[in-house]
Parts: C-alpha cells; sequence; structure tokens
C-alpha cells in the first residue's frame, strides 16, 4: 500500500474529532492538544456522523479526521456502515485526505489468520457488534475515493485500566493484549499527522 497523500509530520494540524465526548475521543483530544494542535470536538449535538452533508460541514478547514463514533441505539450492522459512507464521501467534499477511525478487535486476524472473534472461547454475546464494526470497515474499503487516504486502528486485544504508560507498537488481535487510552490514543494521533497505515485495519499493543 502506498501513501495517497503528502502529510504535515511536524507543525501543528487543524484536527476535528467525531466521537469526541467518548473515552477513546477524549484521550485522542486531550493528547492533540497536549502536543499544540488545534482540535474541533464533534458530537452527536453538532451533527449527524451518518449525513455526507454535516461531516462536510463539520470537516471543513481541518487537515485530518479522527472517528471514534457508535450511537447505543442504533442497529450496528446499519449504523457502522453509514457512518463509513458519510465519511467517505463528507471528508473528501470538505478536503479532508486523512482519516483514523477507531475499530475492534474482535474483527482483526489473529497472527494464526483467524479473526479473533471466531477464536475458541471468545466471547460471542456481543457478535451483532463485532460484525457491525467489521462492515464498516468494509463499506469504507469499497466507498472511500483515491483522495482519502484511510485506516482504522484498534487494541490488539482490549483497552487496559488507565495507569502509567510506555508506549505502543503494532500487532495481530491476541484476546490477552491490553493498552491503555493514553498509548492507543498516541496511535491514533501519529498516524493522522504521519500515516503508516493505508487502507488497511491494524492492531495496537502496548509497547
Amino acid at each position: 500500500m502506498t501513501n495517497q497523500g503528502n502529510y504535515q509530520a511536524e507543525g501543528t494540524i487543524r484536527l476535528i474529532v467525531f466521537g469526541a465526548r467518548g473515552r477513546v475521543g477524549r484521550a485522542v483530544v486531550a493528547e492533540a492538544r497536549a502536543r499544540g494542535h488545534e482540535v474541533t470536538e464533534a458530537g452527536r449535538a453538532d451533527g449527524d456522523v451518518t449525513s455526507a452533508a454535516d461531516v462536510a460541514r463539520l470537516a471543513a478547514g481541518h487537515d485530518a479526521a479522527v472517528a471514534a463514533v457508535y450511537d447505543m441505539g442504533a442497529v450496528p450492522g446499519e449504523f457502522f456502515p453509514a457512518a463509513a459512507r458519510a465519511l467517505a464521501a463528507g471528508l473528501p467534499r470538505a478536503g479532508v485526505r486523512r482519516l483514523v477511525s477507531v475499530g475492534l478487535a474482535s474483527v482483526l486476524p489473529t497472527a494464526s489468520g483467524a479473526l479473533l472473534m471466531d477464536t475458541p472461547g471468545y466471547p460471542q454475546e456481543w457478535q451483532e457488534f463485532y460484525v457491525g464494526h467489521g462492515a464498516g470497515t468494509e463499506t469504507l474499503r469499497a466507498a472511500a475515493p483515491r483522495e482519502l487516504d484511510w485506516a482504522v486502528l484498534s487494541p490488539a486485544g482490549d483497552f487496559a485500566a488507565e495507569g502509567p504508560t510506555g508506549g505502543y507498537a503494532f500487532a495481530s488481535a491476541d484476546a490477552g493484549s491490553r493498552i491503555t487510552h493514553a498509548d492507543f490514543a498516541r496511535s491514533v494521533l501519529d498516524e493522522a499527522l504521519a500515516p503508516t497505515v493505508h487502507a488497511a485495519h491494524a492492531g495496537v499493543r502496548a509497547a
């Protein structure tokens, strides 16, 4: 996969975070502001992330976007693809060329190649949510135009309780893997600023 755009790895940028009120969104906002970047926090009260028109309106004037969105009242298999379609259409319309979306480890391949959700003993009570997340990524893969360079990042396993941080590394899915929200936010912001993952879903673990 090749880099389809030129991105500013140094200096300040304008970043919009969709889902900024959630735990991951808040961590990304905090990390971006700690590095001196200008951040717009976008939540449900600001617009509908499943509307390309709202996405374009909110994202106008920004350099990159992060999406950490979920609607507890929506059907996952409908919400995540709808949000992916809106982001794929709305961000390029606003001139935004980089998107980092927050995904789910359950639909990430393990070292054996099997999806984590398909490994023995993995909880199945949230399967609708897992499959919906995966459908969102596949919709983004199909709908994103060439001018939108996107990546999906998720913990390789799950989030850890907040505590001392120690960096991050990319990894295959592993049910036992844990990473703090702060370290995961660093990976998201790094990918927004200086992309290395393109049109793919990557797992992130503690280093």
